[in-house]
């Protein structure tokens, strides 16, 4: 199986507020967000992980990283650079990079952090917004049918597949929809 996730910011307590997290301490929410991603994945499963899985952790990325079952692919975010220069990223990563392109099952999708406005293939699976619809990339994203974002905010707080992915993304966006003059 195959599956999408970003923005776990494991360690990272003012993630829970920010993000408006139901979680009442880092040490839950940590918690949480393993045992999820742990219930779903098992060893020969892939996650493709879009980007910032730790932040500002306490911890060292190995503890975490040596508790999260199935193959994983990371896709650079702007705060994994505090950690990844910190572990040897082949022991617990079959691949890494700041952008990939790969085939869904449904057509080529760019794998990417941050949203592009211009991508190769059919689809955009990206991270970066959470759930926040007041950033200014959320107003292309929106719009936009093909953009799926992985995040953990808006998918359950796991690790979900392409068609979880999709049927996420549709109810965020049309619970978030503007009318259109």
């Amino acid at each position: 199986m195959i599956y999408y996730t970003s923005d776990l910011h494991l360690g990272h307590e003012n993630c829970i507020s920010m993000c408006n997290r139901p979680f009442s301490s880092i040490e839950e929410m940590d918690e949480k967000l393993i045992a999820a991603w742990n219930k779903r994945v098992h060893a020969d499963d892939l996650v493709f992980i879009l980007g910032d899985l730790i932040y500002k952790s306490a911890r060292a990325p190995e503890e975490y990283l040596k508790r999260l079952k199935g193959k994983k692919y990371l896709v650079i975010g702007n705060h994994d650079r505090t950690w990844t220069d910190k572990v040897n990223l082949a022991d617990y990563f079959i691949g890494w990079a700041p952008l990939n392109v790969m085939n869904t099952g449904r057509g080529k999708a760019t794998l990417c952090h941050f949203p592009l406005i211009e991508h190769e293939g059919r689809f955009m699976i990206h991270g970066h917004l959470h759930a926040n619809t007041d950033r200014k990339a959320w107003e292309y994203v929106r719009d936009d049918p093909r953009a799926y974002n992985a995040g953990v905010d808006v998918n359950g707080y796991m690790p979900v597949t392409f068609e979880e992915l999709v049927a996420n993304n549709d109810a965020f966006k049309a619970a978030h929809a503007i009318e259109k003059i």
